[in-house]
């Protein structure tokens, strides 16, 4: 780490820090004498702290130091007002600036040149218009609606990313006032920066999500299709509703409820109880084994609960990092840098709330219920959305720097909560977050419905280093029902509404069961693509910029995406642009060559487009009506491929349940396709049983060998399509 005590032009005196933490990753910070650098991302366990890395090279002359790894170089000059650059290995110059620094007003003010074609992505759910964010403004703050998951983090596509360490609310002008100027003001906190090099966009989301974690895995079930029914609905509904899926043969893995499962309406204590009325638990026998919880899980669903809450988690936060959370007079010392009498008179109005029991963690009330059989729970915005001013939290910080930091938390302790009392994998559902909320959660795009601009915010997450992420499925429109059902989670919210599929008609129910018929047998393609989000960072929902980032029309597609890296999606738009290679239309078998712009409408049973990229494997898992159901069926198997080239796919499984892949428990099964001159050469695993093959190629090969054997099969009237049983 190279150290430096400068003057800024104001006191007190600064101290300016920077380390090479791995070849691609820079930090830089100033502080002010005396005090520590960092947020409460660091102070959390956040953001990754254990780096060893001591592969780079120091050099320093007068005011200037630079620092060199193995692929970039960063340079620092110290002033008044210090200029930074970072370069690649080659000394290209990615970006570089000036810091001004106005302690006396408590901001920190940096500039960095801009390319006249650079092109920005990230930032998270701060905006619903655009996944390119050059020439606009970002206020990063959570609020309801407009700003849920705001994300300091972005990327270039010149090869560089930045996260500003805080947790403040803070404004991002990426050339809106000056085309040639990206300022970040940040009036709070210490400056904190961390300067990622990567080649590509992947690459980026790779270093950012080695430093702020990868994307969790879930259970498996957690991937096949929800139902969250209506808060007015009783224990016979929540049974009906069951029944109704089951004997309608349409694939449902969870049930939800909302608030009115809870005897008092939006209970925020650690008191609540069930609605003894709805759902009567009987004393004698609250965990069953003939409960409603009960009764629905043997007909195959996980049930969760709506929670709201307004707790001061930050309790729980120093009682885990062995933090003091009883000197409140230190604490509000070292953040106000004020002394305050220790009369209970003047503390208790600020740092105490309605609800909060300091010695108790907020998880603890929630074990009775995870014992009668609830899998999840869904956690609301409620309140978290809300501004506390003048709060003093348990921790000490104010609520500036609590805002964006509580929902964090909230997903930390759920994670951790559920992990240490079952020993599962934990399914967490929030609406809220900040920089990391991909290590702990999925989430849903709040209380906005299932129309376009949450596909937005989607994308928006998935160039932030989040994975997992749904909305409240539209299903009164085609477009709404094949969106929702192409995303990592796809669920329906009755919220206080009639949204169930049997009551949507004659024309839309049978559509909606096609969908989740389909994406049934998907689970086993999704669930390999979660486990690579989870393993390298590359979120499952794909902008196609990110797939074709050399291709300038891909930048600012915004109703298009990659579901996985052989299907492609588009819906809202009959404007479908299709990139470079050979497209397969999935529901009629049309080939297309990109790259092209096409006026497309999807056929009338269904929604959207859906495209196979050429020379893919999709594998396709037996139809069953829920995750882990029984069944003799296998795998179908749909393969796109071209003369001369090859194609491959490699299935992931494990228990879906336990962290025992983390042991090494879990399996990978790799079936790949090759069309040399003359035929089609299929390999597959023993483990994976095939009961269907069908290849699509636009010219017809001499024959079709599975693991070295010819298999039967015919060639369909559409001349590229080949069909085996």
């Amino acid at each position: 780490m190279a150290v430096m005590r400068f003057n800024p032009g104001v006191d007190p005196e600064c101290i300016l820090r920077i380390n090479a933490l791995s070849d691609e990753l820079f930090r830089f910070s100033i502080t002010k004498a005396g005090q520590d650098t960092g947020s409460g991302l660091n102070r959390y366990g956040f953001l990754k702290e254990d780096w060893k890395y001591s592969g780079f090279r120091q050099k320093t002359s007068g005011k200037q130091t630079f620092l060199k790894t193995n692929k970039a170089l960063f340079s620092l000059r110290g002033s008044k007002e210090p200029v930074f650059a970072l370069k690649d290995s080659n000394e290209r110059k990615l970006c570089g600036g000036k810091i001004k620094i106005l302690h006396d007003e408590g901001i920190y003010e940096v500039s960095l040149g801009l390319d006249k074609n650079e092109k920005f992505f990230g930032l998270g759910d701060q905006c619903r218009d655009r996944i390119e964010h050059r020439n606009s403004i970002a206020d990063m703050n959570v609020v309801s609606a407009a700003s849920y998951i705001p994300i300091p983090f972005l990327m270039s596509n010149r090869g560089y990313g930045i996260l500003v360490n805080t947790t403040y609310r803070h404004v991002w002008d990426i050339g809106y006032k000056n085309r040639n100027t990206l300022r970040i003001v940040i009036p709070g906190g210490n400056l904190d920066l961390y300067f990622f090099y990567g080649p590509g966009l992947k690459d980026l989301l790779g270093a950012y999500t080695q430093l702020t974690g990868r994307p969790a895995l879930p259970p498996k079930w957690s991937f096949g299709p929800w139902f969250i029914c209506r808060t007015q609905a009783n224990d016979f509904e929540v049974a009906s509703n069951a029944l109704s899926f089951r004997d309608r043969k349409i694939p449902c893995d969870v049930l939800s409820l909302e608030p009115g499962w809870m005897e008092r309406d939006y209970d925020y204590s650690t008191e609540k109880k069930w609605n003894s009325k709805d759902f009567p638990i009987p004393s004698w026998s609250p965990n069953g084994p003939y409960n409603l919880i009960n009764a629905i899980k043997r007909m195959g669903f996980k049930m969760g609960l709506w929670l709201c809450q307004e707790y001061d988690l930050s309790y729980e936060a120093e009682r885990r990092i062995g933090g003091i959370i009883t000197s409140q007079s230190k604490r509000i010392e070292q953040f106000l840098g004020h002394t305050f009498e220790k009369d209970v008179h003047f503390i208790e109005p600020v740092t105490a709330d309605r609800f909060t029991k300091p010695e108790e963690a907020w998880f603890d009330h929630l074990k009775k219920f995870v014992d009668q059989g609830i899998s999840f729970f869904k956690q609301d915005g409620a309140m978290q959305v809300c501004e506390h001013p003048g709060r003093i939290w348990g921790n000490g910080m104010t609520d500036a720097e609590m805002h964006n930091l509580h929902p964090l938390l909230y997903s930390q302790q759920m994670y951790e909560g559920f992990r240490q009392y079952t020993g599962k994998r934990p399914c967490c559902f929030t609406a809220l977050g900040w920089a990391g909320v991909q290590r702990y959660t999925g989430t849903w795009t709040g209380d906005t419905g299932g129309g376009p601009k949450t596909l937005v915010a989607c994308l928006n997450l998935a160039m932030s280093g989040h994975s997992t992420v749904t909305c409240d499925m539209e299903v009164t429109t085609k477009e709404g029902i094949h969106y929702g059902f192409f995303l990592p989670w796809a669920q329906v919210n009755s919220w206080t509404y009639f949204r169930h599929p049997w009551l949507l008609g004659d024309e839309l129910q049978p559509l909606f069961r096609d969908y989740a018929n389909l994406r049934s047998r998907l689970i086993p393609y999704i669930y390999t693509y979660a486990n690579v989000a989870h393993t390298t960072g590359i979120p499952i929902v794909r902008p196609i910029v990110l797939e074709y980032p050399d291709d300038p029309k891909t930048t600012s597609i915004i109703t298009q995406w990659f579901f996985g890296k052989e299907l492609l999606v588009s819906s809202f738009s009959q404007e479908v642009y299709l990139p470079e290679g050979k497209w397969l239309d999935y529901w009629n078998g049309k080939i297309y060559a990109g790259p092209q712009k096409i006026k497309y409408k999807p056929p009338e049973n269904r929604g959207g487009g859906l495209f196979l990229r050429s020379n893919s494997i999709l594998p396709l898992g037996p139809l069953v009506q829920y995750v882990g159901q029984k069944t003799e069926e296998g795998f179908s198997l749909k393969i796109f491929i071209e003369p001369g080239k090859e194609a491959a796919f490699e299935i992931y499984d494990d228990d879906g349940i336990s962290f025992d892949y983390m042991r090494g428990k879990y399996s990978l099964h790799k079936i790949t396709a090759a069309y040399p001159k003359g035929g089609i050469s299929l390999t597959a695993p023993k483990a994976v049983k095939i009961d269907k093959i069908e290849i699509w190629t636009n010219e017809k090969p001499q024959k079709v060998l599975l693991n070295g054997k010819v298999i039967n099969g015919e060639w369909l009237p559409e001349v590229s399509k080949f069909l085996s049983h």
